[in-house]
């Protein structure tokens, strides 16, 4: 009898340990696909990752369960909101608080907070989880997400401080917010909702809001608008300044250049972003012209945080000047600080070309600020950047020219905006064919990810030489 049973069980058990098998097998094969391209190709890892999330978000916002209506959202709609989510930008074609249901809108929320982890930590932490460790080029890549915060043996903690430091400052700002809204008489659940989902959105520099009217009615109200211009602001710096301050303080001389230079550029702009716009808006009725002096003043601050990748707007950009939309342009191209949740070509790149101009104009070899040198190669990638990010903010505004029709001014503004993961927009992106929303899609996608992408595999991918030719200057200018 036990024998019957053991040879009639034995096929069955034989089929289930080959399944078992099959599927370890399989799994080791993704393991180390994963694990091979994380230690071969920083560049590739990182645009396969963020290419995974967003197909996952696409599909999922297109379930007729994330649309008010029931129905299945159109593809380019549902694929550009998945992109603007985790290329945390805000543009959308589509009203947030209207077309979404809850679960739309916590799909596009986990989206935000995913996305603003940045596209080396993500690939990082993919490689970390399936491979159950990182090797010496997986560290390299981590390492150079983090802008060398670090020590190699570090970057497992450096990893999870970046998630730890998101989710107690998205908190703080949550609890900032959420009594507020309580008080202006929405109920408990729902400013709970809404002061997670502006926290979040907030410090990812993203501009998502949950209201049809976006934060318009709260226009006077500092309650409101300080913990949105903080967490923007410090979502702007990046984590590796973060990290620096977490751990020195105030302390400058204590600080690392990067976190130096890019505290001191940003306040720079800062600073110039709101007089230069405050000035150039004051007499606009349109905008801030009715205003008192305190209102003016807040606009101008509000509208110098966000045009720096935050998103969220005061005012129709359609009604500002043409002067000030040129400037909304140069601070949005300028963005903020690197591997922060802001885009843009980043202020330590800008910081590096000046210094570098500076530098020539008073005839020095090397490029010199705070006791420290500056790489020939650091001026090589901060170059390139600027080069890559105004070829692909150029080419997109010439094929929605020819897409859309509208004036030079909008399409410039929207590219610019999509390019540099801003999210403020003049309303072209709802008014594209799907030809051109897929135009803004790409845009989107290859300034989260292609020039950081750039500039890292530019500093890793260094060939040795074994000769060099004879040298020929040209002539420059």
């Amino acid at each position: 009898m036990s024998q019957s049973q053991s040879r009639s069980t034995s096929p069955a058990n034989w089929q289930t340990n080959q399944q078992e098998r099959e599927g370890l097998w399989i799994f080791t094969r993704v393991r180390d696909f994963i694990d091979n391209i994380a230690n071969t190709s920083p560049a590739r890892l990182a645009l396969t990752v963020f290419a995974v999330v967003i197909l996952v978000f696409t599909g999922l916002l297109s379930l007729p369960a994330a649309s008010s209506a029931g129905t299945v959202t159109p593809l380019h709609q549902s694929m550009f909101t998945a992109v603007s989510a985790v290329c945390v930008t805000g543009l959308t074609v589509v009203s947030t608080a209207t077309h979404w249901t809850f679960f739309g809108q916590l799909v596009i929320l986990i989206g935000i907070f995913v996305g603003g982890l940045g596209t080396l930590t993500l690939a990082s932490l993919l490689a970390l989880m399936v491979s159950k460790r990182l090797g010496v080029r997986g560290k390299l890549i981590a390492q150079e997400a983090m802008n060398n915060a670090g020590r190699l043996g570090e970057v497992g903690t450096l990893l999870r401080i970046v998630i730890v430091t998101s989710v107690v400052i998205e908190a703080a700002l949550a609890i900032v917010l959420i009594p507020r809204f309580m008080v202006l008489g929405e109920s408990f659940w729902q400013s709970v909702w809404h002061g997670v989902f502006y926290s979040i959105s907030a410090f990812n520099n993203a501009g998502f809001t949950p209201h049809s009217d976006g934060i318009v009615p709260y226009e006077t109200d500092l309650w409101i608008l300080i913990p949105l211009m903080l967490g923007v602001f410090l979502g702007s710096l990046g984590f590796p300044v973060v990290m620096v301050l977490q751990q020195n303080g105030l302390n400058w001389k204590k600080w690392n250049l990067h976190t130096k230079l890019t505290i001191q550029v940003s306040f720079i702009l800062l600073a110039a972003g709101t007089v230069l716009w405050g000035l150039m808006e004051w007499d606009n009725v349109r905008t801030i012209g009715t205003m008192d002096l305190g209102d003016k003043i807040t606009h101008s601050l509000f509208a110098s945080v966000m045009t720096r990748s935050g998103g969220f707007n005061l005012v129709d950009q359609n009604h500002m000047e043409s002067t000030t939309m040129l400037l909304t342009d140069a601070l949005m191209f300028a963005g903020g600080g690197s591997a922060s949740t802001a885009g843009g070509i980043k202020v330590t790149t800008i910081a590096v070309m000046f210094l570098a101009i500076m530098a020539e104009a008073r005839g020095d070899a090397d490029v010199k600020v705070y006791g420290r040198t500056i790489p020939q190669g650091t001026m090589r990638v901060a170059i390139s950047v600027i080069v890559a990010g105004a070829t692909l903010v150029s080419v997109a505004a010439f094929l929605l020219l020819s897409i859309s029709g509208a004036s030079l001014d909008r399409v410039l503004f929207e590219s610019i905006s999509a390019f540099a993961t801003v999210g403020l927009s003049t309303n072209l992106s709802a008014e594209l064919p799907p030809s051109g929303v897929y135009v803004l899609t790409a845009l989107m996608f290859a300034g989260r990810v292609g020039t950081v992408t750039l500039a890292a595999g530019l500093a890793l991918r260094q060939r040795s030489q074994l000769y060099h030719y004879p040298e020929e200057r040209p002539i420059i200018g």
